[in-house]
């Protein structure tokens, strides 16, 4: 029973651990300037900025050069951390 109780704790510190946290000092608009003239974000960047300096990180639809992408922010003690996932758009209706 002991092993059980200290299981359920474990994972309950893990899960609140692994939430986002707002970053330790907040995010500029300068230092993601240059992701915005990289990428068609569909997002401005002050709504971008309200969700990284509140919950650290933000994932973004967003194109380059035609193709559809998935850029995740996150914002960590060492800077921006940028992460592109591809994806699939759904078709176009004729």
């Amino acid at each position: 029973m002991q092993k059980f109780k200290t299981f359920v704790l474990m994972i309950t510190l893990l899960g609140t651990i692994a939430c986002s946290l707002p970053p330790e000092r907040p995010v500029t608009e300068i230092e993601i300037l240059p992701l915005f003239k990289s990428f068609e974000v569909v997002e401005s960047p002050e709504e971008v900025l309200a969700v990284l300096n509140k919950e650290g990180e933000v994932t973004v639809p967003a194109k380059f050069r035609g193709r559809a992408y998935y850029v995740k922010i996150l914002a960590t003690s060492r800077g921006l951390v940028v992460e592109i996932y591809p994806r699939k758009e759904a078709p176009k209706e004729k």
